[in-house]
């Protein structure tokens, strides 16, 4: 039953990361895997090895999200695009009570000030993202040469970084660098060697970019998940739809909402 429950969320993750500003790292954090995840994260063969009932299912129902469920969510956001993102805001909001939680674990009712400061801090770089947000980029590549191959492993590993911070989304800073299109094509036509080095690239970006979360986790807990608040409610900023929308849409928006901000809140009590 755990397998599966496993898969299950690895679906979601897996969905999640082919939509721009939903971040990856915050749906980990809403079921309840991210801080396991981080910690299975590394250089070990050993460890990973032996974590292998945790991660495997995470993977497999990563991956089929990805390359099953791509095409069914990027016609959702082209054709539903207003209550498709009310839903992630949903899941989002849903969450905030159990990273709070998190911020103040010591039993207190209220967070340390370096907590909060910290909360404050990832929130305005969220604001500034949310300001800045990019039309994406015109170029798409499909065919593999050494320097597309440099320019899509560096993007790929600065993607996978983005990834696993809460709030900030990896597809979205592929948006920003102007490979988003190039990335969603690949995988859409099973693009091999343009798919390789971005894999590559997000390989290395996952085992630095956990190893320097791991390292936060134990030496500023409190501070670290302050700043993981701070990202993920400010991630409801990136993907703000511009308001409900009109007639039917109003109210499909409006279950939308419920509907995530119920799954992720029920998610993080369990």
């Amino acid at each position: 039953m755990e397998l599966i429950k496993l898969a299950g969320i690895g679906l979601v993750l897996g969905i999640t990361t082919a939509i721009p500003g939903v971040s990856t790292g915050t749906m980990a954090v809403v079921f309840n895997v991210y801080d396991r995840l981080i910690q299975t994260i590394t250089p070990s063969i050993k460890k990973i090895l032996a974590a292998w009932k945790f991660w495997l299912p995470l993977v497999i129902g990563g991956m089929a999200g990805i390359f099953l469920f791509s095409k069914v969510i990027t016609f959702l956001f082209n054709n539903y695009f207003i209550p498709a993102n009310w839903f992630f805001i949903g899941i989002i909001l849903g969450s905030l009570p159990m990273v709070y939680k998190k911020v103040t674990q010591s039993g207190k009712a209220f967070p340390a000030l370096s907590s909060i400061v910290c909360c404050i801090l990832a929130f305005i770089v969220m604001v500034v993202m949310a300001m800045n947000k990019p039309a994406e980029g015109s170029v798409s590549y499909t065919v593999l040469t050494p320097q597309v191959f440099v320019i899509l492993f560096a993007g790929g590993a600065l993607a996978a970084i983005a990834m696993i911070i809460p709030g900030i989304s990896g597809s979205f800073l592929l948006l920003v660098i102007g490979l988003y299109r190039t990335a969603v094509q690949a995988v859409s036509d099973l693009n091999i060697q343009i798919i390789l080095p971005v894999a590559l690239g997000a390989i290395v970006g996952i085992l630095s970019g956990a190893a320097f979360v791991r390292f936060l986790l134990a030496k500023v807990p409190k501070e670290t998940y302050g700043a993981v608040l701070g990202l993920v409610a400010g991630s409801v900023l990136v993907i703000y739809p511009g308001g409900f929308g009109s007639g039917a849409t109003i109210l499909f928006s409006v279950l939308s909402l419920l509907a995530g901000g119920s799954i992720s809140f029920f998610a993080g009590r369990q």
